[in-house]
């Protein structure tokens, strides 16, 4: 088995200046305490260079450099790197492993485009950097046949480092015994015996070192020997895609919080691209000052990854629903949905583009309220103004564009809603029937819109619908199309139980 381990240095402080790019190039120390008992955990390299070194006091390390910037550990920044570390894994290799802290392991096996290059492993350690560093995080690789040779190749300068294969105890073997990590008592014994090196420690005899240290030194020993007993242990995909940052300051206004959110969805819009995903479903969770949490979840009408769009979204709802207190850490967490896909053809009409298209509907959703975006469709009835709706869901073109009907085609009719009350004058020949008579005039109120009035000319008709005759609300129609000798085409209907008229439609 081959295996590859993707390492970022200083991971705390890597993590923090993904959030805050800005400060990238600056000196910037990682701190963990408060006042001026905090200590320094890490340090950017124009730090280092300046004399500001790990295990400092915030103090002591602003008396070498004035002007120091001091960001406390981000525990929900480092959560978010991680994630977006495991995700570029994800690409190379179904089988991937969470080794914490900037350490993510994944297997190799079955992965055969690096063996048609050149240089090989190489080639595909680069692409795992390349990967890695897309993320916004520094990478180094290693690639060996256990996890210890991997993870030590990986925390070399040059990088990226191949072990060949059957060769890690020599790998290791001129190396400190710190880089096998063993427990305090165990170093403790190993150097009163007098061991320095990983390969002094693999020359001793397996059975006297299991009887003297037990299994936790014969585990110990055979990772000397560069055979890592530990098997690679895959991960499970996250059901979800977060990202988010604990403030320096508790932030009360808007405008300053949606200027950091803003960062955060484009780091979130930027993963959600790599896997060829969209937010379908974003969840803010906000972390209110002095103890507090505020959790909310807006649904997207189609699935997405506009920035804008999703931060219109967030504006919106802020503002229809401030937290009320002070904002001092925030989570964005995107449900992915698979995005819109259109075909392309060859010869007929352009597509809608998905992308757009769902960012256009996502846009209306949040100015006209998400019930307002929606498709018609015909429901089970016989009344015209029956309807139900559904989502807005627009069918794919032609394959070929379709040539005009001939002739003069179909009439459309404009509906009108609600039905404008009309004062029928029927014919002399109308008699007292359910059926009622043929409409000789029609006049409705001057308030009306639009205003009908004027003699019938041509009428035809009556077309009879009954519906939930059974039911507490029974409807019974006498359906009429009218010309008025004023101009216009008319549907009108008479409701056979209050025996009054309505215009409900207009031919155009």
């Amino acid at each position: 088995m081959r295996l590859a381990c993707i390492f970022a240095p200083l991971f705390p402080l890597a993590a923090r200046l993904r959030s805050e790019p800005d400060l990238k190039g600056e000196a910037v120390v990682l701190v963990e305490g408060n006042g001026n008992a905090a200590r320094v955990v890490a340090a950017s390299r124009p730090a280092r260079r300046a004399g500001v070194d790990t295990g400092m006091t915030l103090p002591q390390a602003r008396a070498i450099v004035p002007k120091l910037l001091a960001r406390a550990r981000d525990l929900e920044s480092e959560r978010a790197a991680q994630e977006a570390m495991l995700e570029a894994a994800d690409a190379f290799s179904p089988r991937v492993e969470d080794g914490g802290e900037g350490v993510v392991y994944l297997d190799l096996e079955g992965i055969p485009a690096p063996s048609l290059r050149k240089d090989g492993e190489h080639a595909l350690g680069r692409d795992l950097i390349a990967a890695v560093e897309k993320t916004g995080l520094p990478a180094r690789a290693g690639i060996a046949s256990s996890k210890l040779a991997a993870r030590v190749a990986a925390g070399l300068p040059e990088s990226p480092w191949v072990v060949p294969p059957g060769e890690e105890a020599e790998f290791l073997a001129p190396l400190p015994l710190a880089r096998l990590s063993p427990e305090i008592e165990i170093a403790e014994t190993l150097e009163r015996w007098g061991l320095r090196s990983i390969g002094e420690f693999a020359k001793l005899p397996p059975g006297e070192v299991e009887s003297r240290l037990g299994s936790l030194g014969r585990r110990l020993h055979a990772s000397a020997r560069g055979r890592d007993p530990r098997p690679l242990e895959p991960r499970l995909p996250a059901l979800h895609l977060s990202e988010g940052m604990e403030l320096e300051w508790p932030l009360v206004a808007l405008e300053p919080f949606l200027f950091v959110g803003h960062a955060a969805l484009e780091r979130l819009a930027a993963r959600l691209d790599g896997q060829g995903l969209a937010c379908r479903r974003l969840e803010l969770t906000m972390t209110l000052d002095p103890d507090g949490c505020d959790a909310r979840a807006i649904a997207l009408p189609a699935p997405t990854r506009d920035v804008k769009t999703l931060l219109t979204l967030v504006r919106l709802e802020l503002e229809a629903r401030p937290p009320g207190s002070p904002v001092v850490g925030f989570t964005f967490a995107a449900h992915p949905d698979k995005p819109r896909r259109a075909q392309l053809a060859l010869f007929g009409p352009p597509a809608l583009s998905p992308d757009r298209l769902a960012t256009t509907i996502a846009r209306l959703a949040s100015l006209l309220g998400a019930d307002r975006v929606v498709s018609p469709r015909a429901a089970d009835g016989h009344r015209p103004e029956r309807f139900a709706s559904t989502g807005f869901e627009p069918p794919p073109p032609p394959e070929i564009a379709r040539p005009p009907r001939a002739g003069r085609g179909l009439l459309a009719v404009r509906v009108l809603r609600p039905p404008v009350a009309l004062e029928v004058v029927e014919s002399a020949a109308a008699i007292a029937t359910s059926s009622g008579g043929r409409p000789a005039r029609v006049q409705s109120a001057r308030d009306a819109s639009p205003e009908i009035a004027g003699a019938v000319r041509v009428a035809a008709g009556p077309w009879s619908m009954e519906e939930g005759w059974w039911s507490d609300a029974p409807a019974a129609r006498d359906y009429w199309d009218v010309e008025l000798s004023e101009g216009g085409l008319y549907r009108l209907y008479r409701d056979r139980a209050s025996r009054a008229w309505f215009a409900d439609g207009v031919y155009d």
